[in-house]
């Protein structure tokens, strides 16, 4: 049995650095003939043309044909123009380039900017859609992380922070049931041309409440449950490797704005429950990013391994300290609740490190289902006491001017049946850090950087590992892979909608994005 070492095993590594930016001007090529001092320098292609963004405001978009990130370069110090900067570090004065709002267009030369492609001959597709805000019935209160999809069809989402949620679907399903679920509340099921003419409206669930007979509290030793988890495991979960469809997102707000979003379709390759010999593989189907990074004094945070953190946070495989009750010495374990999930009852285990435990491990809640034991969901947090402590494992790689404390370090797990067998469903990452300048009293800004990965599709038949040359690496920053934007696909794609003070900005970034066809 192979458990976590200690909270370090699923941090999300970030590396942060302070950036100075000057204003981007208005839309107009003049622009690409602003001068800027750049030092001497070398690397890849993609690292001096981020250079050139610091010192221009500008951002780029261009097809991986068309520049070659990985090729090394190297730069001499001195003032260039914009223009002149790019094809010095692209080694191709012929490309075109083609100002547009704070994005700079790349493309081959002799070729019209890209467009979308118009839909196909015949297409006659209609869609509608579905949004709104889930709430709860007496409180009011968002109801993040709730599962809305067609129970009949792999189509489906999650809510928010906010509540909030969007599903595009085709016209065939207008009459489908559209089912919602979330841990303690009672499911629900709308017709999605109902929903679909009520959109933006607030929808309201119904807290699912359990009698007092059906269940015994005092009686349920919160150690013997964990024991009966891990000894049914071979009967609940995946004892053979199988693929997963999963739609992934990583983020960052700073001063309470935002700054990038990252979102990817993945193929994995899953390995069973209780091998430890192969790891998962990742390999990218889809890719998209967005970047609003114009402040002129912008901190840049980026995540170096929210894919493997994902990947690692699948903790009935990589059982963590917690859930070995064996570790008692380090955890106190309280039987708090029982609630209801997807109609099961489920029984809610809290805990908490000793208090003679000085050092950050763990808090949370795990849901336990009260009929065969599985792992349903799981909440858990660095403890708050300790987790500034914990910086030096979370964040790498920082300027030596700012200091970075850890403020909150928070993972949601979710586990869901399908056949019989019980899958990990969603896996959300959040990471809090309180930043200033060293030696100064005022000015203290909170990073806020996050990870995502829900299952949308699982497949076990034919199933083999990737071979090299398809696989991802999951330890680096995702957010600088190469890859080319695919319109026709994000043009329909039912994406997972951001936190709510997220949507003004990405909608405007997004647009200016998809006028290009990228």
């Amino acid at each position: 049995m192979k458990a976590w070492p200690s909270y370090h095993a699923v941090c999300c590594l970030i590396w942060l650095s302070l950036l100075a930016a000057s204003p981007a001007p208005a839309d107009s090529n003049e622009g690409l003939d602003r001068k800027i001092l750049l030092p001497r320098s070398s690397g890849t292609v993609y690292e001096l043309l981020e250079k050139v963004s610091e010192r221009s405001g500008y951002l780029f978009i261009y097809d991986n044909s068309v520049v070659n990130n990985d090729r090394t370069v190297s730069l001499k110090k001195g003032e260039y123009t914009v223009r002149q900067a790019i094809y010095e570090i692209t080694g191709n004065h012929s490309l075109n380039l083609r100002l547009i709002g704070d994005h700079i267009l790349i493309h081959s030369p002799g070729q019209s900017p890209p467009t979308p492609a118009p839909a196909p001959p015949g297409d006659t597709t209609v869609y509608l859609t579905i949004e709104g805000t889930l709430l709860d019935l007496y409180t009011r209160e968002p109801i993040p992380y709730a599962t809305i999809g067609i129970p009949s069809d792999a189509t489906g989402t999650i809510s928010n922070l906010n509540g909030g949620f969007r599903l595009r679907l085709p016209d065939s399903l207008r009459h489908a049931p559209v089912r919602f679920s979330h841990i303690g509340y009672l499911p629900q099921e709308r017709e999605a041309q109902q929903l679909a003419a009520t959109g933006g409206s607030a929808l309201l669930m119904e807290p699912k409440v359990i009698s007092i007979q059906e269940v015994v509290v005092r009686l349920v030793n919160p150690l013997r449950l964990l024991h009966n988890m891990l000894d049914n495991r071979a009967g609940n979960y995946a004892s053979q490797p199988v693929y997963f469809t999963s739609f992934y997102r990583e983020g960052i707000e700073q001063k309470k704005g935002f700054v990038n979003l990252t979102e990817a379709v993945f193929k994995i390759y899953k390995t069973p429950y209780d091998d430890y010999t192969d790891a998962d593989q990742v390999k990218l189907l889809k890719m998209r990013r967005i970047s609003n990074e114009k402040e002129q004094d912008t901190l840049i945070t980026k995540i170096k391994s929210g894919v493997n953190a994902s990947l690692m946070l699948d903790i009935v495989k990589r059982l963590p300290d917690f859930l070995l009750p064996d570790n008692e010495h380090q955890y106190n374990y309280v039987h708090s609740d029982i609630t209801v999930i997807d109609n099961r009852v489920a029984n809610v285990i809290s805990f908490e490190q000793k208090k003679d435990i000085k050092e950050p491990f763990y808090r949370g809640e795990i849901f336990l289902d009260a009929g065969n034991d599985a792992l349903l969901s799981a909440r858990f947090e660095i403890h708050p006491r300790y987790v500034e402590k914990a910086t030096g494992m979370l964040v790498t790689r920082k300027s030596k001017n700012i200091r970075i404390d850890a403020r909150e370090v928070v993972y949601n797990v979710s586990y869901k049946p399908w056949n019989g067998t019980y899958y990990v469903s969603h896996i959300r990452g959040d990471l809090y850090f309180r930043i200033k300048k060293r030696n100064q009293l005022f000015g203290a800004t909170t990073v806020h950087t996050w990870f995502e990965m829900a299952t949308c599709k699982i497949e076990t038949e034919n199933v083999k590992r990737f071979t090299r040359n398809e696989t991802l690496r999951t330890r680096t920053v995702f957010a600088e892979t190469d890859f080319t934007f695919d319109n026709d696909f994000w043009g329909d794609f039912n994406i997972i909608l951001p936190e709510e003070k997220l949507n003004e900005a990405i909608s405007r970034i997004a647009s200016k994005i998809e006028e290009t066809g990228y």
